[in-house]
């Protein structure tokens, strides 16, 4: 009686996890060999996994990706410009931590989203929030805040995000507007939170992105001068797994 007690005790207070730990616990014939303080350490690591493994669902599940993605995941024998060693480094989210950026470019199909995704999904996994969007997305999500007063409720969002993934960035050249709000969403989170950015476009010619020059040389200063830079190639990630699905050799040489 005394047990169902402290279990119904223990699921009021929303331990469930604890209390049908400790349901499991007295069931176990060896269970008394192990010292009280092991025992109840053994209900509490079942409680913390149980909560970290909600929090990071919750985090995965917010950041809306665009691929279920994570690093074990990550092909490398058809990539270049990018390791393996270079991902688990990045995996640590240090950069992150450190209010740095993170700029992956190389041509279509290579797999810069999916390793975008997976770099994201690993700062989840470290309870830090995250926003993907894709370029053409974000805009849009701009034009629909503003026609529904909503704007400042997204900005917040944006910039109190600790990483904030920008895919398929230079698709087209930015308009007027566009320029100058993805300039100051830049320029308010320099220094503050870190960006990931995805592109088809070499960094060296986003310059031609921006109707003015003025502008996008500052939106440029605070984006690459505090990044990580990867530029990727290689054959399309699709290509191969085409072949693979039809049992067709790529191409050597």
């Amino acid at each position: 009686m005394l047990d169902m007690a402290t279990v119904d005790k223990l699921r009021e207070m929303n331990v469930k996890v604890m209390a049908d730990k400790f349901l499991w616990q007295r069931e176990q014939p060896g269970i008394l060999n192990l010292s009280f303080e092991e025992r109840f350490g053994m209900l509490v690591d079942a409680e913390w996994l149980e909560r970290r493994g909600r929090r990071e669902s919750r985090l995965i599940r917010q950041a809306k990706f665009r691929f279920p993605a994570s690093i074990e995941d990550i092909d490398y024998h058809e990539k270049r410009g990018i390791t393996k060693a270079d991902i688990i480094r990045l995996s640590d989210c240090l950069y992150i931590k450190r209010k740095q950026n993170l700029i992956i470019t190389g041509p279509t199909g290579v797999g810069k989203t999916f390793i975008v995704c997976a770099l994201g999904r690993c700062a989840c996994q470290q309870e830090l929030a995250v926003y993907y969007t894709r370029m053409n997305d974000l805009f849009l999500s701009f034009e629909q805040a503003h026609l529904t007063n909503s704007f400042a409720l997204l900005k917040k969002r944006l910039l109190k995000v600790p990483l904030l993934i920008l895919d398929d960035w230079g698709i087209k050249p930015f308009t007027n507007i566009e320029s100058h709000e993805i300039g100051e969403l830049v320029e308010l989170r320099y220094g503050r939170a870190s960006t990931i950015i995805s592109s088809q476009v070499p960094s060296t010619s986003w310059h031609e992105l921006f109707p003015d020059p003025t502008s996008g040389e500052a939106t440029l200063d605070r984006l690459i001068h505090n990044a990580f830079n990867y530029n990727l190639s290689g054959e399309s990630m699709r290509k191969i797994l085409a072949m693979q699905q039809f049992a067709i050799e790529p191409e050597s040489g």
